[in-house]
């Protein structure tokens, strides 16, 4: 038996603020949810992005000729100490995908650094080695290749190996298990979460007449390893497959109101005026002219723009203004309106707009294809007479 439950309010969508997104940083914006939502989704969220993602981290170093960490290395400016310390900003991009090895195998990465007198003279005596000198295509990549590890003055032949595993959070070099260890390799430690700084907020957003719902917005940073889109939804999946533990066991079955049957008239009414293009309402040529020319199609596109601003467009006038905002204000509508009860905003009223357009096109062709009565066999005797006249 199912339990029938009311409908609840969730996102269609989630949005970005495309003005700051970047490949370490962006913020989210999911509305509406119901009230006290917001909190409980937002904290979930964010304590995921932060402690459960994976990421690729360098666990062991071994460089030729350096038996331990504590010592120094002829012809290398840096000793073992600060090396590692280098070594431990390293930061390398890896997605495992289901063809590729299991994400928790450690991998062994071999370089051998070579370098002559001839391109120590080039270089003033000095030759920076950076991480994108040993990380070169392969399995990983290098997400901060400039990252500086050690400076060479003499001439040398060395071997690095690293070794890169992908694991969560923090790891001290104490919890590292390596299998195959030599006596010269050097464990440290990992940080393997690639999200450095999550904030979110909640705000009160409108529902129809109600102030009570919540915005929530997420600020995300990561180091790169991970973009903030790849963050936000490997943590949804994370947790989502953690609640599907609590919904093997279904008592009853629960069936939500999606909330079709009950239609608002004034919202179906409103989105009908919203939806009329500018060519179908009485306005002068000009004025028509004139908006056309500012790529405004919609009376849903042009209510959503403040006063101030259309008489920015070009060769509109004061007059064509007056007239619109007559013609609107027969209408009930004015400039400017907030429409975000309705789900538009001035960066999505385009495609709202034409997307509604589009559903209603396609629910009347469909309604005239239900009620098209069908062909009738008179008219194949009228044209059986008329042969039979001929």
């Amino acid at each position: 038996m199912s339990v029938k439950y009311g409908k609840f309010e969730l996102p269609e969508e989630i949005s970005v603020d495309q003005e700051t997104e970047s490949k370490t940083f962006a913020r989210f914006i999911a509305e509406p949810f119901e009230r006290g939502f917001g909190h409980t989704i937002g904290n979930s969220m964010r304590r995921m992005m932060l402690s459960a993602l994976e990421s690729p981290a360098i666990i062991s170093l071994r460089i030729e000729g350096a038996p331990h960490e504590y010592m120094a290395i002829e012809g290398i400016v840096e000793d073992m100490t600060n090396i590692i310390l280098n070594f431990k900003g390293a930061l390398l991009r890896c997605l495992p995908t289901q063809q590729s090895n299991a994400s928790s195998e450690v991998r062994l990465l071999t370089t051998t650094i070579e370098v002559t007198r001839e391109e120590l003279d080039k270089n003033k005596g000095q030759l920076a080695i950076n991480l994108g000198d040993l990380i070169q295509g392969g399995y990983f990549e290098a997400v901060n290749p400039d990252l500086h590890l050690f400076t060479l003055t003499m001439p040398m032949r060395r071997r690095i190996d690293l070794r890169v595993a992908i694991g969560r959070g923090y790891v001290p070099s104490e919890r590292h298990f390596v299998r195959d260890k030599t006596s010269d390799e050097i464990l440290i430690d990992a940080a393997f979460s690639p999200v450095r700084l999550v904030n979110y907020s909640v705000e009160n957003t409108r529902v129809g007449q109600d102030t009570d719902f919540d915005r929530l917005i997420f600020e995300v940073h990561t180091d790169g390893r991970v973009t903030p889109s790849e963050a936000l939804s490997f943590a949804a999946q994370i947790g989502q497959r953690h609640f599907d533990v609590f919904t093997k066991d279904k008592a009853h079955p629960m069936l939500f109101d999606e909330g079709f049957a009950e239609r608002n008239p004034y919202l179906d009414e409103m989105m009908e005026k919203l939806s009329l293009r500018i060519d179908e309402i009485e306005l002068s040529v000009r004025s028509t002219n004139c908006l056309s020319g500012a790529n405004i199609d919609t009376i849903a596109e042009l209510v959503s723009i403040p006063e101030r601003r259309m008489l920015e467009f070009r060769n509109f006038g004061k007059k064509s203004l007056n007239e619109i905002k007559a013609k609107l204000h027969d209408m009930d509508l004015s400039l400017g309106m907030d429409l975000s009860a309705y789900g538009l905003t001035q960066d999505n009223v385009k495609d709202k707009m034409r997307q509604y357009n589009e559903e209603r096109k396609g629910k009347r062709e469909k309604y005239k294809i239900k009620s098209k009565p069908p062909l009738e066999d008179d008219s194949f005797e009228e044209d059986d007479e008329e042969d039979d006249e001929e």
